[in-house]
């Protein structure tokens, strides 16, 4: 038996193609891109202005692998994690996070993950695969309808946060940001998209030459190679002087300012030479830094900085003019915050 192609995988183009060579006119092509995309068909079932028998033919020739939600858990803060069941069994995470007149959606990009980072939950999935571009339209479809039955307006903003690091997803990731932004998909502004990358200095080159027009944050932690390396062991083959020109030449072609996650742990990056390492790096180019709540993933390896470390790297920052943002973590109840997202259920 052949296996049947995912409709999703073939263009407008090919779509009215196909129709043209199956005796039919060319527009129904686009109807079913519609459903497929704008209005995020989950069955040719679904298909209700095309007749019963081009839905049977097109049932002969494809499927259409739609994710499921699998389990979804409310956080005491408003927070929604789902449990996103893929085609093949497999199991990511993605997140809904309100805040104040805004809903943003948290995706995911691979199952598991390709990197090493050692404070991050994710990190202890081995990674299994990418996700294609329809899985990952489909949990921002999914976040989306969320937002409007639990918040009454449409998604606000979507961050590439999840599970998975995104540049090494490079294609499929461009390709879902693509639909999403298109007024054949959901009609997002890409300014309302951020990618999040632990620092691939290749792929951010990549993304300048390709014009992206989304935001880029990198996960920086420290700005001190030592340190780096060994919360972040992948960042050895990928040095902070290499991370720095790879992000000059980012910002010399998009204009974009750069925006860095950056947790403080105790004993690990709340000295004062840490904090002044930091301020140097935010130096190369226009940036903003957030500073991210840690949330523990039960080992005990790392904690949580002093509030008074906090502290003293706002103040420093502002001194030496650099934007700083503190950024309480949401949904900790169900593991939904940064670094939790692991396939845990309740």
């Amino acid at each position: 038996m052949s296996i049947k192609k995912d409709i999703r995988a073939l263009t407008k183009t090919e779509l009215r193609d196909f129709f043209v060579a199956n005796g039919d006119k060319a527009f129904r092509g686009n109807q079913v891109y519609e459903w497929l995309w704008s209005k995020s068909a989950h069955s040719f079932d679904d298909m209700t202005n095309i007749s019963k028998e081009t839905r049977q033919m097109l049932e002969t020739h494809f499927v259409i692998n739609h994710i499921q939600v699998d389990d979804m858990q409310r956080s005491s803060d408003g927070t929604v994690k789902n449990a996103v069941r893929l085609h093949d069994g497999l199991v990511v995470e993605s997140v809904l996070i309100p805040t104040g007149s805004r809903t943003t959606a948290c995706v995911s990009s691979q199952v598991g993950c390709s990197l090493d980072c050692s404070f991050c939950a994710t990190a202890r999935l081995k990674k299994m695969r990418n996700l294609n571009p329809d899985e990952i339209f489909d949990q921002v479809a999914a976040i989306n309808q969320e937002s409007l039955l639990y918040y009454n307006h449409k998604l606000s903003n979507i961050v590439f946060m999840g599970m998975g690091e995104p540049l090494m997803n490079y294609n499929n990731v461009l390709k879902s940001i693509e639909k999403i932004t298109s007024e054949e998909g959901l009609g997002m502004s890409p300014k309302r998209i951020t990618v999040s990358t632990s620092g691939v200095p290749k792929m951010i080159k990549k993304l300048a030459d390709d014009d992206v027009k989304f935001n880029l944050a990198v996960s920086l932690h420290s700005a001190i190679d030592e340190v780096r390396s060994e919360i972040m062991p992948f960042s050895k083959a990928f040095p902070l002087i290499d991370l720095k020109e790879s992000l000059e030449y980012w910002y010399a072609k998009t204009n974009s300012r750069v925006t860095y996650e950056y947790v403080v742990w105790e004993g690990i990056n709340d000295s004062k030479e840490a904090i002044q390492a930091l301020v140097k790096f935010c130096k190369y180019v226009p940036c903003k830094v957030n500073l991210i709540e840690y949330n523990p993933i039960d080992d005990g390896d790392f904690q949580q900085a002093k509030p008074q470390t906090i502290d003293d790297y706002i103040s420093i920052l502002e001194m030496n003019d650099i934007i700083v943002n503190v950024r309480r973590s949401r949904g900790k109840d169900i593991d939904a915050a940064c670094g939790q997202l692991a396939n845990k259920k309740s």
